[in-house]
């Protein structure tokens, strides 16, 4: 051998000892992390022990909800920023959206739910959270991960496990109110959403890739309301699954560490669409349920599921009931080895772990955002009822009710919940 031709050997055999050695890397978990793994139908940490997934949502926190705040029509984030804006003006709606976010949750609440004895916390999230579109307040993505990089910071401190929860994804999900969408789920069908979705997960994934606080990544809430039905329902429904696969496959590329969390389209409640239940060897299904049955009958077909697949199922979503529907149905959770987090941890009076109380005035503000305002004339009309400085006081109020040394704590409920019975 000639020495030219050694010499490209050597560099052909060292490129190639360096690229295996790289994919090893990426491959292997951070040296000392925690990361929880799918195996089977458990959920297991680093050392195989089970996780048995039991906590709460933090709803309305980063993705609004009209029904939070005892409003009715004007029921998400855009619609009552809209209402917020009209009241106070939008430098005001502003400042009123960024003393919510800092006092709505903050590192006592997370104390709060841990001392309770639950786990693991459900982080719902807005995806406008993360770009430099302007959302609550915030102009730029770095302020939405600082965000998330303090809760993390306080669930560490709390033992607690977060799931990143995309609540609100781009063009919408569901349909509804929930995603602050416009009617429709255009994410089925609008690739230049699809693409921004599977970015912005790519993106929070290169990011958190090493975080073993985060349990895993719920890549969208509650996919495809139950308001379409027939060909249309058939149409939106095979367009899940592929999204998903897709949105995996980006996700892998950065991060091979945390478990990706898959919902059914209509609620969270139907699984049949799903041909392809493995395509990924760290996945699990979530499931949603509000009222019904406490039995097991009342979610056989999440069970049979779970079975079919070998996979774990979770209950995401539970909660506004009565107090002997709750615990009756965490029973039946525990019994039938599916985990849960309650929905939401904190919202205006009750059906939650905490409340926050009624501020005065708070129904003036109620009453402006249900009078109607399709028009100039129509807004001004309504504004005729109550004045800016009240408005503005009432919206404050509300924060002040919501911090943690004022929140009102629902201990029946909270007993009700199981959390953290064996």
């Amino acid at each position: 051998m000639t020495l030219k031709k050694f010499t490209r050997s050597l560099k052909a055999s060292t490129a190639a000892t360096l690229c295996l050695l790289a994919c090893i890397a990426f491959a292997a978990p951070a040296s000392g992390k925690d990361f929880l793994k799918v195996k089977g139908k458990e959920i297991v940490d680093s050392k195989g022990k089970k996780f048995y997934i039991n906590g709460t949502n933090l709803g309305n926190w980063v993705n609004p909800e009209g029904y939070m705040f005892g409003f009715k029509k004007t029921n998400s984030y855009h619609m009552i920023n809209e209402a917020i804006c009209e009241l106070v003006g939008p430098a005001e709606a502003a400042e009123f959206w960024k003393a919510f976010r800092d006092n709505y949750v903050t590192e006592a609440d997370i104390k709060f739910i841990a001392d309770q004895g639950g786990n693991t916390i459900r982080f719902p999230f807005h995806y406008k959270l993360f770009t430099d579109d302007p959302f609550m307040g915030l102009n730029s993505a770095e302020e939405g991960f600082a965000m998330l990089d303090s809760l993390i910071e306080w669930a560490r401190k709390n033992n607690q496990r977060l799931i990143l929860d995309m609540h609100d994804c781009p063009g919408g999900q569901t349909g509804d109110n929930i995603d602050d969408s416009y009617g429709y789920p255009f994410l089925m069908v609008d690739k230049r959403s699809q693409k921004e979705f599977i970015d912005l997960w790519k993106k929070i994934a290169e990011r958190y890739k090493d975080e073993d606080v985060i349990l895993g990544y719920e890549l969208m809430n509650e996919p495809i309301a139950t308001y379409w039905e027939g060909e249309e329902r058939d149409m939106l429904n095979s367009k899940l699954e592929p999204l998903y696969i897709e949105t995996t496959k980006a996700i892998r590329e950065v991060d091979p560490n945390h478990i990706i969390l898959l919902g059914g389209p209509q609620w969270n409640s139907n699984f049949e669409p799903f041909t392809d239940w493995r395509f990924d060897d760290n996945i699990m299904y979530t499931c949603h349920r509000y009222g019904g049955g406490t039995d097991a009958k009342a979610i056989q077909s999440y069970i049979d599921f779970r079975d079919k697949t070998g996979l774990p199922m979770y209950m995401g979503e539970l909660g506004h009931n009565t107090d002997e529907w709750l615990s009756g149905f965490a029973t039946t959770m525990r019994n039938n080895n599916i985990g849960y987090t309650y929905w939401p941890y904190k919202k205006i009076e009750d059906s939650s772990m905490t409340g926050v109380k009624t501020p005065e005035n708070w129904q003036l503000i109620v009453d402006f955002t249900e009078a109607p305002r399709g028009s100039y004339a129509e807004i001004r009309e309504a504004r005729k009822a109550i004045d800016s400085a009240t408005a503005k006081k009432a919206l404050y109020d509300y924060v002040e009710n919501a911090k943690a040394e004022n929140m009102l704590r629902h201990d029946h409920y909270i007993k009700a919940m199981l959390l953290g019975k064996k």
